[in-house]
């Protein structure tokens, strides 16, 4: 129990406790059998050195999550990973140190990749203690040191052994930038506006040659209005439509809608390319848009994966034009060695020198591009590591896996259903995670590690023995490494003692939407296959964070915001808080610095109480016996008891938003306004059992308050719990609140108490009095049997400084007349000049009178200067009073309880 400061000073506080906790081990993991686990997959973020917003927002997910469970009970083990390797880092080494990643030693180069990444690292582990992350950082991993990477090996090995992981030449999704094969799902699509060329395709037909007579498809003018412009005398050619021309050494056929009446009879029939002069066949196939162009469309290998998917299924030739690093091959004749880009234009401006380039025109298309550069993709076939992709074990066992929120499921599937391809691993780069494989240089035999020899970097060691084929020792190391995801699939089975300890589900899994398609799908594959289980018990997924203007937060566009602004400017706790109340998982949310304020106030007021409150207590306050407990405390506990249950509803359910809503709701009204305001009257003036009573109840209603609100605000609600008597080490060691039960009619005085406190201060705060004016005394009308306990008044007498007095039934209540206001307004146009004397009648009459003949006649009349005139009810008002029985004036207020008469 410490003293606690005047002012909230949030800088200070904060400071102390992220050096504090970690010194303490508050976080550990302490494998207790005698307590459930509840084990969270973290994501290893790709380090960056910016812990921007968008983490922010999985983090304090998380964050909410294990602090809630710890104070459940629950044996807690939030890990914190990092997914060191790939592209991005290695740009950036080479950008860094003026070098090309060839230009060094493969493993220097690496060297200096592992230093950039560490001082990345260091960055963003400052900001998440910042925030207050409660991560265990003695189950801290690297994805880049080897006793991780060699887990990533083992995992390959195994996969290999039951048939997943396979090496085949088989087209793949390739990077000219990255110089690396990549994955369906690193290929985003970028809108853009391209050009669509209209070519003149040569007959090269035998029998087309020698008759010379057939056309498309009729006469010169039907050609035209079917999209055929062909500019040469060849009457036998075929025009098709490309936005590549830069592939027309690649193309190895055309293909047609087999019911396109236009090319009906042509099929089978063989023409050639322009400029590159090779021979093609015309094919139908269902698959062909004969709305698209001309309806006749080449083939190439590859525009994409529809080229692949014909170019398999027609067996065609294979014609590799586009090279690794994205110019023309040795195919492409003159133009080889042209960027793709230079070479359309080059090549287009060719096809219309030799008069077969009949139009061209713009066209919106959707390019794949790499995820990490932008830069447009191409399809290469090479040889290349793949995971087999099982989507019917993959769904199945999503299926298994609760989704929250639910709607989140269809996105994997949807996914899942759509992969044309298997996962291609392999990567044609340097910092990453090595293939455990060599070949044999004398057969050309495949070995892949034995696990004891993991991890290993086969470019620098050799498998030990000769190949089991021919029994060579020559071998050759597999030089090409394994994509990033190979890492992060894995982090289920590697926090939890994969392979040593037997695997089971972990209880959580938070992560962005945008990755579900990458990091969820993957892992979901990668533990059906290696261990026949899923990878967690639920899946937590959470949105994006949009600017104040709600739009994508932009640098540019003035709405960005980092974490440490907002800590720096407010608090990490108000921060977090914002974050909270932001919306519900699985919703993008719009980041709101009102929030912030309102969650910086809202501290200050939890402040207050607890300042306040700590003044009251002492060593013995949690300890005192049989506390006589009035009604006022009892609601409390009973209004904190049903929080508490809702609280636990909303955080079972992930709703944080709602929970931190209903607790600050509590917190700030129902304890604050209506308790303290109960309570201060005993704790000043009450007897030694009122106020032990009054004492007990505050401390056990706060201390539940700060346990509840630790996992939103965890530095303000520890510093705060350290001023209270006979707690924990910490607040974040503490239990959830239970508290005792009362039955519903103590429920019920409580609320009524509380009630008519509230609604008298109104009263007085309207008619513009102090709050702690006193008053006559109060009379409050309920319908209550006598066999249930009386209304206990104390508090409720303290709080509005009155003697208050229980009544049954039906206050006997009469509205007395006891003046008029004339409304000049409606009488000076009517009587003019006689004005001031009908006044100054009505002002004279019996407000009683002129009331019965409003209510009798419908209108009044009264004698002026020996005669009498007639008013509207509207030229008068009457001002009438409330009278109790006993003709004292009183005001009343109707409550759904009862009725409550002030007398002032």
């Amino acid at each position: 129990m410490t003293e606690i400061e005047n002012e909230y000073d949030p800088d200070s506080i904060e400071q102390k406790w992220r050096e504090r906790w970690q010194e303490m081990g508050v976080y550990q993991y302490r494998d207790d059998e005698e307590r459930p686990d509840y084990v969270i997959d973290t994501p290893p973020p790709y380090p960056t050195g910016n812990f921007h917003i968008g983490n922010s927002l999985g983090w304090c997910y998380m964050d909410f999550a294990a602090r809630y469970h710890r104070l459940c009970g629950d044996d807690v083990l939030f890990p914190q990973g990092w997914d060191c390797h790939g592209l991005p880092t290695e740009v950036k080494v080479e950008e860094n140190h003026d070098i090309h990643r060839t230009d060094v030693p493969r493993e220097e180069f690496r060297e200096l990749c592992i230093e950039h990444t560490e001082s990345q690292i260091d960055a963003m582990y400052e900001t998440m203690l910042d925030l207050g992350f409660s991560q265990d950082w003695s189950h801290e991993f690297r994805t880049m040191d080897p006793e991780y990477w060699g887990e990533t090996q083992r995992s390959f090995v195994r996969m290999a052994e039951e048939g997943y992981v396979y090496r085949d030449d088989h087209p793949v999704n390739w990077c000219p930038r990255c110089e690396t094969a990549i994955a369906d799902a690193e290929v985003e699509t970028d809108d853009r506006t391209g050009t669509l060329y209209y070519l003149t395709f040569s007959s090269a037909s035998e029998e087309q040659r020698s008759s010379g007579s057939r056309t498309q498809s009729g006469d010169s003018e039907e050609q035209h209005t079917s999209g055929s412009r062909t500019q040469s005398g060849d009457s036998d050619a075929i025009e098709i439509a490309t936005t590549r021309p830069e592939l027309l050494a690649a193309c190895v056929g055309i293909a047609v809608d087999p019911d396109d009446e236009r090319y009906a009879d042509r099929i089978g029939e063989t023409f050639e390319v322009p400029l590159f002069e090779q021979e093609v066949e015309l094919f139908a196939d269902d698959e062909v848009d004969s709305t698209f162009g001309t309806g006749a469309v080449m083939v190439c290998t590859f525009g994409d994966k529809q080229d692949v998917t014909w170019w398999a299924e027609h067996d065609l030739d294979l014609r590799p034009v586009i090279t690794e690093s994205g110019h023309l091959a040795e195919l492409a004749g003159e133009f080889e060695g042209l960027g793709v880009n230079e070479a359309k234009e080059e090549i287009a401006q060719a096809l219309a020198a030799a008069d077969v380039l009949n139009d061209r025109e713009s066209i919106e298309q959707s390019v794949g591009i790499c995820w990490r550069c932008d830069t447009p993709i191409e399809i290469l076939s090479k040889d290349q590591w793949f995971v087999r992709v099982n989507q019917e074990e993959i769904l199945e066992t999503a299926r298994e896996i609760e989704w929250i929120p639910e709607h989140m499921y269809a996105r994997l599937e949807e996914w899942a259903e759509g992969m044309d391809w298997d996962w291609v691993i392999s990567r044609q780069r340097v910092f990453a995670t090595p293939i455990p494989a060599w070949f044999c240089e004398e057969c050309g035999h495949i070995h892949t590690a034995d696990e004891d020899a993991l991890p290993v970097d086969p470019t620098e060691t050799d498998p030990g023995h000769p190949c089991p084929e021919c029994e060579s020792t020559e071998w050759v190391g597999e030089t090409d490494v394994m994509d990033t995801w190979m890492d992060s699939s894995i982090t289920p089975l590697y926090v939890t003692g994969w392979p040593e300890s037997s695997f089971e589900s972990v209880q959580l899994r938070e992560q962005g939407h945008d990755i579900i398609r990458t990091w969820a799908f993957y892992t979901i594959l990668r533990t059906a296959a290696l261990e026949d289980e899923r990878p967690w018990d639920r899946a937590l997924i959470n949105g994006m964070v949009f600017g104040e203007d709600g739009h994508k937060m932009s640098k540019s566009k003035g709405n960005f915001v980092e974490p440490k602004e907002v800590i720096s400017e407010h608090s990490a706790d108000a921060f977090r808080q914002a974050i909270a109340l932001g919306g519900q998982p699985g919703t993008d949310i719009q980041f709101q610095w009102k929030e912030v304020t309102s969650a910086s106030r809202f501290l200050t007021k939890v402040w207050n109480i607890t300042k306040f409150a700590s003044n009251h207590f002492d060593a013995d306050t949690p300890s005192i016996q049989d506390p006589a407990y009035r009604d006022a405390d009892k609601w409390i506990l009973i209004r904190c008891a049903e929080v508490a249950d809702r609280v636990q509803e909303h955080m079972d359910a992930h709703r944080f938003d709602a929970a931190l809503r209903e607790l600050r709701e509590f917190i700030w009204h129902d304890l604050a306004d209506d308790y303290l305001e109960l309570l201060k009257g005993r704790l000043y003036e009450g007897r030694p059992g009122e106020r032990n009573a009054a004492r007990h109840a505050l401390y056990t209603a706060l201390s539940a308050s700060l346990r509840m609100l630790s996992p939103f605000a965890p530095f303000l609600t520890e510093e705060a719990y350290q001023t209270l008597p006979a707690g924990a080490e910490s607040v974040h060691t503490e239990t959830w609140p239970s508290l005792q039960t009362f039955d519903a009619d103590a429920a019920q005085r409580g609320q009524l108490i509380v009630d008519v406190a509230s609604a008298i201060r109104g009263w007085k705060s309207d008619a513009g009095m102090a709050l702690n004016a006193e008053l006559d005394r109060i009379e409050l009308f309920v319908d209550r049997d006598g066999e249930r306990p009386a209304i206990d008044t104390y508090d409720l007498s303290s709080a509005v400084n009155a003697p208050v007095y229980i009544e049954t039934g039906r206050p006997n209540i009469e509205l007395v007349p006891v003046g008029v206001d004339p409304d000049h307004s409606v009488i000076g146009p009517q009587f003019r000049d006689r004005a001031g004397a009908v006044v100054s009648a009505l002002e004279a009459t019996d407000p009683a009178e002129l009331k019965a003949q409003i209510e009798t006649n419908g209108e009044i009349s009264v004698d002026v200067e020996d005669d009498t005139v007639v008013l509207d009810p509207e030229a008068v008002d009457i001002l009438e009073e409330q009278r109790a029985a006993s003709g004292e004036e009183v005001d009343v207020i109707e409550l759904d309880e009862g009725t409550i008469l002030i007398y002032s």
